[in-house]
């Protein structure tokens, strides 16, 4: 009989198992050497060869010219694959679409991956102008729309956290402290802005999606260059994007009591 995985219980953990994923991750960012990955999941030279090995067989990793490794065509297809099972992309499409027919500017839906957002899907602008992120992509949550509207829902002390261990990424002169009292804010109203945070040029309105629960899945956001995109015109896009988020929350179960 078949075993049902249980939300809420721990699996027990196969070391062998947990092995190999962290060496998926360490080099899912940068091609790195075998000692280089040894060294970030604290394996031995050895052991970190040997499971290397069986990775690179499989198709899960590939060596590189120089003698490095980076991820093989079986992780590529299996993020396609993901991808297209992913059902919240399909019941969202409809809307990104209009949305970025409505307003002729890039339109993103992103989810939160770790101290990143992942843009699970990109309308491109109609204008000519390009806005450099892609499907699969990743950006620091703290200096995007939707990283922010992402963590809407998060206490004070989880923001404060999110702000410290990603204050690299904060543009100058936002302290950590300024930009938990920003996110704040905007959880007041359910929204958030982009002032050029990613990228000077750029300005983004954006709005979390909720799920049947109320949980925060997603955000969908809009995106041009402070051109197209003065401080007027992000005020008249608060309510298009949230009526857009409004609707997708919908797609998903969600109701307002």
């Amino acid at each position: 009989m078949t075993k049902k995985l249980t939300p809420g219980v721990k699996p027990v953990k196969s070391q062998t198992l947990a092995r190999g994923l962290d060496i998926i991750e360490a080099v899912m960012e940068t091609a790195k050497s075998i000692s280089e990955i040894a060294s970030l999941t604290d394996m031995t030279y050895g052991t970190a060869h040997r499971m290397i090995s069986v990775l690179v067989e499989r198709g899960y990793l590939r060596p590189t010219a120089d003698n490095k490794l980076i991820l093989g065509p079986k992780i590529i297809e299996a993020g396609f694959r993901a991808y297209r099972q992913l059902d919240l992309v399909n019941l969202a499409k409809p809307h990104l679409e209009k949305l970025a027919a409505d307003t002729s500017d890039t339109v993103h839906l992103g989810r939160l991956e770790g101290q990143h957002v992942i843009y699970l899907e990109k309308i491109p602008s109609r204008r000519p102008v390009e806005i450099r992120s892609s499907i699969g992509g990743l950006r620091p949550v703290v200096s995007t729309g939707v990283g922010k509207s992402l963590m809407l829902d998060q206490t004070k002390e989880q923001l404060e956290a999110m702000a410290v261990a990603c204050r690299d990424n904060l543009m100058p002169p936002l302290s950590p402290a300024d930009w938990v009292q920003q996110v704040l804010d905007y959880a007041r109203e359910q929204y958030t802005f982009d002032l050029g945070e990613s990228e000077p040029e750029l300005r983004c309105v954006a709005a979390p999606i909720r799920d049947a629960s109320g949980q925060i899945v997603a955000a969908v956001s809009v995106t041009s260059t402070v051109q197209y995109m003065p401080a007027t015109r992000m005020q008249d896009l608060i309510a298009v994007v949230k009526t857009t988020a409004l609707a997708i929350s919908g797609e998903l179960g969600f109701r307002i009591i």
